[in-house]
């Protein structure tokens, strides 16, 4: 599957309220797209990572994740980095190819 670069896809829609509105389903993979690498990058900066003198033992190591993912998902759903916004129109362009 060809993609354009990002600066040639075409805005068809204004915002994240109007995108969800054309396509729900497709807004929302987008978003949960975009939470989902908005929490590898929050892994990955050591967020929810405690000293070893306060370590909360195996219940943190099982459940620090979802808090992880937690704030992820407010962070898309707050608008995020925008790359929901691209991913929907990258999304929207090559389903008109079809």
């Amino acid at each position: 599957m060809d993609l354009p670069p990002i600066s040639s896809v075409p805005r068809t829609a204004t915002g994240p309220a109007e995108m969800a509105r054309e396509d729900p389903r497709t807004w929302e993979a987008a978003r949960s797209f975009e939470a989902s690498f908005i929490a590898e990058m929050l892994e990955a900066s050591g967020l929810n990572a405690m000293p070893d003198s306060f370590s909360g033992g195996a219940g943190e190591e099982a459940f620090s994740s979802y808090l992880t993912q937690e704030y992820a998902d407010i962070m898309s759903q707050r608008g995020g980095f925008g790359l929901a916004e691209r991913i929907f129109e990258s999304l929207k362009l090559s389903e008109q190819g079809r």
